[in-house]
């Protein structure tokens, strides 16, 4: 025969103990709150820096691979000139670096490659309507580089192969290159469409033929457009936040705004100067002018490489490496840099900030724990008669173990539920001086392990105090005084 089944009374009376024993729980923790609040400090800093924490890693995170995809994703390739390596200097004179010849090698040779955008940059200052403005990036490039950089024209045309092929003097500027030669919309009450308008580059001048679309963070646009819903309210605060700040990855924003693309052969045919005079000139930003290859090509600042699907990468790198050291008679004077690269970085940096952050936070948990189990075993110093007389009168080793762990646990809970509602306030403090698009996300998980951390740190801090509790001898602990 089956065993009977458990009666419903007995399930409702363990029921009915349990809310009892939280109850006493909450009335000790009542009757000693500055010592309980004290107990609990530990337990709130764990979780609040914990949750503050995950939330800033996660906004990073968030921010930067947010510039990853605006500059084109993990598919690209880019292929830079260097100095050819010790062994080969008695090569130097040989060496020619970059050039549009390996772009119809690669094109000719190489599979899975999608776009390939060949580069030039110089340094430029540009000048109209009585204004100078420096632009991050100056750059001759070909139809194509629109595509490549995740470009989109929002005023005017992109130059096609024609404007290339007769080196026509124009160019297509970001919304900074308008801002500082023509206004920005709020100092114009306006914004300024420069379309065919002239402006001059390295006192050149240019025929303006189209605009990029303002770049900006998925952060900074919610924050425009809840600034231009509330304009009464903005104009008593002062500018967006977002304006006035920006980390890492908001300079790729800022880098994309400040470009200036012309015609790939108008700047090699413009602005050619001596191998000599662009070295002596040189800066961050490359050199002053565009020099010649050895076969009279011109040597690329970069060539980039888009390709079908990352999955080719290793394969497609190989490639190209055989195919250039082939074209350059096995000179190494080129070398690749991947969007791989920058997110195995931003990776391995979300890692360690994580770990950092979690062993900082576990740390205050620890502590929090031992002032728990510390202020558990005062507890029971002082209370050595009442568990002497609850036994007296029936009551088990494991009531009182579980009346104790019961007290441990909701010391822990109440400060991990007062740890969430700080760690709001601290995320608070530090988005107001974090960078915009690093501002701090909060995930429910975070918040779920936070908690679930001060939970365990509960139970195990109310362990040793519980068991000591439930041996206590119920005639030595009445005499005890």
């Amino acid at each position: 025969m089956s065993a009977p089944a458990a009666s419903p009374s007995v399930s409702n009376r363990a029921s009915a103990n349990l809310g009892v024993t939280v109850g006493v729980g909450l009335r000790e923790i009542w009757a000693h709150k500055f010592r309980s609040m004290l107990t609990m400090l530990g337990i709130i800093l764990g979780v609040s820096s914990l949750v503050a924490m995950s939330a800033l890693v996660k906004g990073i995170e968030r921010g930067a691979k947010e510039a990853l995809i605006a500059i084109g994703g993990l598919e690209k390739i880019r292929i830079e000139p260097q100095e050819v390596p010790v062994e080969q200097r008695h090569l130097a004179d040989q060496a020619k670096g970059v050039t549009l010849d390996d772009v119809e090698a690669i094109e000719a040779g190489a599979s899975h490659t999608g776009i390939i955008s060949p580069e030039l940059y110089m340094r430029a200052t540009l000048t109209a309507n009585g204004r100078r403005f420096r632009p991050y990036n100056c750059c001759g490039a070909l139809p194509v580089v629109l595509e490549m950089d995740e470009h989109v024209i929002q005023h005017g045309r992109m130059f096609n192969e024609i404007d290339d092929e007769m080196a026509r003097n124009v160019c297509v500027i970001g919304t900074a290159a308008r801002d500082e030669l023509w206004g920005t919309p709020e100092e114009t009450g306006e914004p300024v469409i420069p379309i065919g308008r002239t402006v001059y580059i390295n006192h050149v001048p240019f025929t303006v033929i189209g605009m990029f679309e303002h770049y900006e963070s998925e952060q900074e646009r919610k924050e425009r457009e809840l600034a231009a819903k509330q304009p009464e309210k903005q104009a008593a605060t002062g500018p967006a936040r977002s304006r006035g700040r920006g980390g890492g990855s908001h300079f790729v924003f800022r880098l994309k705004n400040a470009t200036v693309i012309m015609p790939l052969n108008t700047m090699w045919m413009k602005f050619r100067t001596t191998a000599e005079a662009a070295a002596a000139e040189s800066d961050w930003r490359g050199p002053a002018g565009i020099t010649d290859s050895p076969t009279g090509s011109p040597r690329l600042s970069s060539l980039e490489v888009k390709l079908s699907s990352v999955d080719y990468l290793a394969d497609t790198l190989q490639q190209i490496r055989n195919i250039l050291m082939t074209t350059h008679q096995g000179i190494e004077d080129f070398s690749f840099r991947t969007q791989e690269e920058w997110a195995e970085n931003i990776d391995q940096f979300v890692r360690n900030a994580r770990m950092s952050g979690g062993l900082i936070a576990g740390i205050a948990l620890v502590v929090g724990g031992i002032g728990i189990m510390n202020i558990m075993l005062a507890s029971i110093s002082e209370r050595v008669r009442e568990i002497g007389i609850r036994k007296s009168i029936g009551a088990t080793d494991g009531d009182i173990f579980l009346q104790i762990l019961v007290e441990s646990v909701v010391i822990a809970l109440i400060g991990g539920v007062a740890g969430l509602a700080t760690s709001f306030a601290l995320l608070g403090v530090i988005g107001s001086f974090s960078p915009t698009e690093n501002t701090p996300v909060v995930t429910a998980g975070a918040m779920a392990v936070a908690f679930g951390f001060s939970a365990v740190v509960g139970v195990l801090a109310g362990l040793f105090p519980a068991f000591k509790a439930s041996r206590l001898h119920p005639i030595q602990a009445l005499r005890y005084d």
